[in-house]
């Protein structure tokens, strides 16, 4: 990028930019390099004053240039000068840059801060949650089979009551209540309010 806008790079009108950037939005690549020479110096200058950065100002104004290419059907001469037009692409750009910046910069803060807050007691959750199945497995060895059985599809197999009822050839009433008696049993054993 820096290499190109060296001694050999001209200052010409603004009038002559805008035809510059006129041929380029025809498609002209001899316009464009015209125009890179004439361009690029001040575009990484706007980009380095809003980064600070000269390597980020560098890559924002190559992907300016890449917009510039890309986009010069977008100028319209009448809403004001191609020197104007391209310094607010390469402002934006300068501008999103740090935005995006600054974010990840916060987004690794957080991670960080998450990472140096203390955890949990983990063994004391495993041992929590260990000791919960267990009563929930000695509560399911109360139940009768009947009540059992529907209990097991619903919530360990994922069946819809219509479908444990036509696994099991009973009604869907039956199944229900079967499944009502099974939870109001399960919420006695496990101690919870009722």
């Amino acid at each position: 990028m820096a290499k190109r806008q060296a001694p050999q790079a001209r200052h010409i009108g603004a009038s002559e930019t805008d035809r510059l950037l006129l041929s380029v939005a025809a498609g002209s690549h001899d316009a464009f390099t015209r125009l890179y020479d004439t361009v690029a110096g001040p575009i990484y200058g706007i980009a380095c004053h809003v980064l600070r950065d000269p390597a980020r100002a560098e890559e924002v104004a190559q992907d300016v240039m890449l917009e510039v290419w890309q986009t010069a059907r977008r100028y319209r001469p009448e809403s004001g000068h191609a020197m104007t037009w391209m310094m607010t692409i390469a402002h934006h750009r300068a501008v999103d840059c740090v935005r995006t910046v600054r974010r990840s910069a916060e987004r690794e803060r957080a991670v960080s801060q998450h990472e140096s807050t203390p955890a949990f007691d983990d063994v004391a959750e495993t041992v929590e949650a260990l000791r919960e199945r267990e009563q929930v497995r000695s509560c399911l060895q109360d139940l009768t089979a009947e009540l059992l059985q529907p209990v097991l599809l619903v919530y360990y197999r994922g069946l819809t009551h219509a479908e444990v009822a036509a696994a099991l050839s009973l009604p869907l009433g039956t199944v229900k209540s079967r499944l009502r008696r099974a939870l109001t049993h399960l919420r006695h054993c496990l101690g919870a309010p009722r």
